[in-house]
């Protein structure tokens, strides 16, 4: 299986010139016989939308999602958007698009409000986690600060996921870029290791309102091994090839974390907890 990193760096609120560089980058991986090709959270958009929220942001049956949907045919595509619901409400979500269509979008679920991170003040929280069917088993989206929180991959790793796409904004922080990527390998690696998933880790790249971010997308096994990374900093499409029998192996290997899981417990246990804290 062939996986595409989109390590792009989108122009903040151009979401015409976003729109084409998705086209370039999908006909690009098509060329390239690219199976999954993984774009970075609000991809169509940038990041920093702020009061431009409103004006960035498409319905899920909006012309221009449903267009580059019908260019998923040969290769099936995972982008970034800020989404409005019928009701005027607006999320930081995800689109996993195959077969010409929409098959899901996932809104994010967890939202940041520390440090350069807003965006409690503009988006709503999602209140659902899934996983989609495909033709290469199921697979789960996980959208930047959703991967810091344990309850999310745990779930999509519950429900049967062989495959966790973490699209992410981020940025270099004060030590550089180099070790602004630590943090981010190191967990993701541990996710896979401990739901015996692949993680696919997309992060964008360029300067945006002063802030730069630190590209470095890589794919884990797993085992919680790198199998591949791509450059700190550049832009680009950056292919990797998996084999998905090494996670067949590394199930039959450590099967402790989907086999011998009990949730009866887990449920009791954070009822408990939950009712605990008042």
């Amino acid at each position: 299986m062939r996986v595409g990193l989109a390590q792009l760096a989108p122009v903040l609120g151009g979401v015409e010139e976003n729109l084409r560089l998705h086209e370039e980058m999908i006909r690009r991986a098509d060329s390239e016989q690219v199976d999954l090709l993984v774009f970075p959270e609000l991809s169509l958009t940038g990041y920093a939308l702020g009061e431009g929220t409103p004006d960035a942001a498409r319905m899920a049956t909006d012309g221009d999602l449903l267009a580059l949907a019908s260019l998923a045919e040969k290769t099936d595509v995972v982008l970034g958007f800020a989404e409005e619901s019928e009701e005027h409400v607006f999320y930081n979500s995800a689109a996993y698009l195959s077969r010409g269509r929409i098959q899901l979008v996932h809104r994010k679920t967890y939202l940041p409000t520390y440090g350069m991170f807003q965006e409690g003040r503009y988006f709503g929280r999602g209140s659902r986690i899934r996983g989609v069917d495909t033709r290469f088993g199921r697979v789960g989206v996980v959208i930047c600060e959703e991967a810091w929180h344990p309850s999310v991959p745990y779930l999509l790793a519950q429900e049967g996921v062989k495959i966790l796409l973490v699209m992410a904004n981020g940025p270099v922080k004060e030590g550089g870029a180099e070790l602004s990527r630590e943090p981010w390998h190191r967990i993701l690696s541990t996710h896979s290791m401990l739901h015996s998933v692949y993680t696919v880790f997309v992060n964008r790249a360029g300067v945006e309102e002063g802030v730069r971010f630190f590209g470095n997308s890589a794919v884990f096994d797993p085992f919680g091994d790198k199998v591949e990374e791509a450059p700190l900093l550049d832009s680009g499409l950056f292919t990797v090839d998996i084999d998905l029998d090494v996670l067949r192996q590394a199930r039959w290997r450590m099967p402790s974390a989907l086999r011998d899981e009990d949730l009866d417990l887990t449920l009791r246990e954070l009822e408990r907890i939950r009712e605990s804290r008042g």
